[in-house]
């Protein structure tokens, strides 16, 4: 399979998307794990982890690590970097151990383990859709250090508006988890979070509109900005 084939750039462009996504899904996993972590006595259905603050501190730090390590991996895949395939598995296996182990342990703790089981299951399924581009026939096209940037654009742009659209959502998509007594506690962070995905999301309809100024502010930001 050739590397500019359209079923290859598929796969790249799916592949990307779903490290992205998982990537981003990780980072707001691990900051919202922050309640717990901090102040599990403030919360009934919590407080069985105080004991086990330490543990969910180290989850908070681990799940933040592995967010910026997915995101950083992400960046690499669509810059064509030798070893972003690497980088990626490293942190996919990573986080889908240290997911199972919180999901046991707040199983164990408090009988439930929500919302950290979407950020695990969204892990391993990213990580059995990269297992499969190894698959030597599909490999020889998907190979990410074969490709350059530019033909990554659209897969780029997709992932920070996707990533953007999660960041300005999760306070929705999450109040099931962590409504507690009608307030909802993933309503937090709103100025940062509103400003965060609107920038991924403005920057990722950059990549399509004038891609050319987006790429070159995405390789090195401080040229890009002088040139202007």
């Amino acid at each position: 399979m050739s590397t500019h084939n359209f079923f290859a750039r598929f796969l790249r462009f799916i592949g990307i998307v779903l490290m992205a996504l998982t990537g981003g899904l990780t980072l707001l996993g691990g900051i919202g794990t922050t309640c717990a972590a901090l102040f599990p006595a403030n919360y009934e259905s919590m407080a069985a982890l105080a004991p086990f603050q330490w543990l969910y501190i180290l989850f908070v730090l681990s799940g933040i690590a592995l967010g910026v390590m997915g995101i950083r991996a992400t960046i690499m895949l669509i810059k064509g970097a030798p070893k972003s395939y690497n980088d990626a598995l490293v942190a996919l296996v990573l986080g889908a151990v240290i997911g199972f182990i919180h999901i046991y342990a707040s199983r164990a703790l408090r009988g439930s383990s929500m919302p950290v089981d979407a950020v695990v299951y969204a892990t391993v399924f990213t990580l059995i859709i990269f297992l499969l581009f190894r698959i030597p026939f599909i490999w020889q096209g998907v190979d990410f250090a074969k490709a350059k940037a530019e033909k990554n654009r659209p897969a780029a742009g997709a992932s920070a508006i996707l990533v953007g659209v999660m960041t300005l959502t999760i306070q929705y998509t999450m109040a099931s988890t962590h409504t507690w007594d009608g307030i909802n506690y993933a309503d937090v962070f709103n100025t940062s979070m509103t400003a965060a995905g609107l920038a991924l999301a403005l920057f990722g309809a950059a990549l399509f509109v004038n891609w050319k100024k987006a790429l070159a502010l995405f390789h090195n930001p401080a040229h890009a900005l002088e040139k202007r």
